[in-house]
């Protein structure tokens, strides 16, 4: 059953996320979904700060993927500019969605990166606008 939370502020986004990230093993995956600035980088970064991630957690939009050290390695995949991953060599992800990591995916919907395995998915968080900094964000595990 999903959990609806709404949140008022960034930082309670981000404490929403830390609680998440307590619960996150290697080989989880999360993601993470949302129109255009509805929280989906703030979430991530709540969940990363709670793994121990000290660096500046950032939009992966241009890069596709950003890598985090921390306890368990992160990664964090944007997937928005990659259109259709049926098209994309399936070694493109690879590396980032190792069992080794804890790997947060944003705009999933493009496309399940290839060979993910759908029991990885530890989480699918669903943010909403709800006018000013106001969010709501429902987890289904």
């Amino acid at each position: 059953m999903p959990t609806i939370t709404e949140t008022a502020t960034p930082e309670e986004t981000e404490t929403l996320a830390a609680q998440l990230a307590r619960r996150l093993r290697p080989g989880d995956v999360v993601l993470v979904s949302g129109e255009l600035g509805a929280g989906k980088t703030t979430f991530v970064r709540g969940a990363c700060r709670a793994l121990g991630v000290r660096a500046p957690v950032t939009s992966p939009t241009f890069t596709i993927a950003r890598r985090y050290d921390a306890a368990v390695p992160i990664s964090h995949l944007d997937l928005y500019r990659l259109g259709d991953l049926a098209d994309e060599d399936p070694a493109l992800l690879a590396d980032e969605l190792a069992e080794d990591r804890i790997a947060f995916v944003e705009w999933p919907e493009v496309g399940s990166p290839a060979g993910l395995d759908p029991a990885r998915v530890a989480a699918h968080v669903v943010l909403e606008h709800r006018g000013g900094d106001r969010r709501l964000v429902r987890v289904e595990p």
